[in-house]
């Protein structure tokens, strides 16, 4: 079960990530935002494309869901931390990240 302290790690040893503040969010970034955590803790949102995020969601419901607006349909999707495992949440993370980097940076 991944928690607040996973997702900030995780999402802080992606190459040029930063973090700032995002309405009642956090917001991670590179070029542009790839996640969003949640004031609780509890659930981030994270930005795929919209056929990542209906895998994500198919196989593994119980963490991932659509964001429920318009942001929702262009990919954001919610992952709720406390029903992934540290190395989905690094995975998630990661596929977030990759949309987000220059393409020089990309791995």
């Amino acid at each position: 079960m991944a928690n607040e302290a996973n997702f900030r790690d995780i999402a802080c040893a992606l190459e040029g990530t930063i973090f700032a503040p995002h309405f009642n969010r956090t917001a991670f970034k590179v070029n542009r935002t790839y996640a969003t955590l949640a004031k609780d803790g509890l659930s981030a949102n994270l930005k795929y494309t919209p056929d990542e995020q209906e895998l994500k969601c198919m196989v593994h419901p119980e963490g991932f869901r659509p964001v429920d607006n318009k942001w929702g349909q262009q990919g954001w999707t919610v992952c709720t931390l406390a029903a992934v495992t540290k190395d989905e949440l690094r995975v998630a993370l990661e596929t977030a990240w990759q949309h987000a980097v220059p393409k020089k940076v990309k791995r």
